[in-house]
């Protein structure tokens, strides 16, 4: 069944950062073009602090996504009716443009794992999401968006391809879809699948925010590259160019930069930020001449 949500208002088709702490008061005093800001839902659920008062005083200026990174979505047992209800004050708190969850899990039992971890593709599997999908947009009251995960192993007895997977899940709950580009590239490599018909096939018009950010690379047991979505870099060469293909299928979409270790001044961020602004305006360029063209 299809949950009871709103629609929040739409991000901008731009280029948003992920906000860390070192960067507040560059941020409230430079007031920098940039599209919107982004936060781990997890990091802003203490009552009060400076954290909150940053946050207030920035989202006052910007807009904002919120990511959630414990929900566990993907889990066997049921979902953590507590946290889903500090999710919901923290939401009533600041009305983000967007609200995403990965496809994944990180909870067993009474224990947290600090991974997310991937799940097996099948109806059963499939059946459990769609349930926590529903149940989470009911107790949220908006909807969420579904991120594609990165992967380093394929379970024997996924029956379903993900992109049907993840397709699946928005038709049952009418959940969007989050698009992480870099998670696309890195699967691809470490399954010797092409990243291009991956994102040939996926259903951009479900994509309510695109994800990108730098990834590692090492050498595994058998001689073969393994990438590694480690969100310590700049993004790369190949993510770029797979990222230019994503928006000739779907047209200007807000777009995060992603840069969680290793963080680097906030000048670095932003230029990150205006190559993909770059890139956005350029993609409504060619769509606009394409309609001149045909009107």
């Amino acid at each position: 069944m299809t949950a009871s949500k709103t629609r929040a208002a739409a991000l901008p088709a731009r280029a948003g950062l992920g906000l860390k702490p070192e960067h507040y008061e560059t941020i409230l005093a430079d007031r920098p073009d940039v599209g919107f800001f982004e936060v781990h839902a997890e990091n802003y659920m203490g009552a009060g602090g400076p954290p909150h008062r940053y946050l207030e005083a920035i989202t006052e200026r910007y807009p904002l996504s919120l990511h959630g990174v414990g929900l566990s979505i993907g889990a066997a047992h049921g979902l953590d009716k507590a946290h889903l209800k500090r999710l919901r004050r923290l939401i009533d708190r600041y009305r983000p443009q967007s609200f995403s969850e990965h496809l994944a899990w990180s909870t067993h039992a009474t224990g947290f794992l600090n991974d997310l971890l991937p799940l097996p593709y099948t109806p059963e599997t499939l059946a459990r999401v769609i349930d926590h999908v529903d149940e989470t947009q009911q107790a949220l009251g908006r909807e969420l968006l579904l991120e594609n995960p990165s992967t380093y192993v394929l379970f024997a007895d996924s029956t379903i391809d993900e992109i049907d997977f993840l397709a699946t899940i928005a038709q049952h709950t009418g959940c969007g879809l989050l698009l992480d580009v870099n998670n696309v590239m890195v699967s691809a490599v470490n399954h010797r699948l092409d990243a291009a018909t991956y994102i040939n096939r996926f259903p951009v018009e479900l994509v309510g925010e695109i994800h990108l950010a730098g990834y590692d690379e090492t050498i595994d047991d058998a001689g073969d590259r393994l990438l590694i979505d480690a969100h310590g870099t700049a993004v790369k060469s190949d993510v770029v160019a797979l990222y230019q293909h994503t928006l000739a299928r779907s047209g200007p979409l807000p777009t995060l930069i992603e840069w969680d270790n290793d963080v680097p001044d906030f000048a670095t961020l932003q230029a990150e930020a205006a190559r993909a602004d770059a890139m956005l305006a350029t993609e409504a360029l060619r769509r606009n001449g394409r309609r001149i063209r045909a009107a």
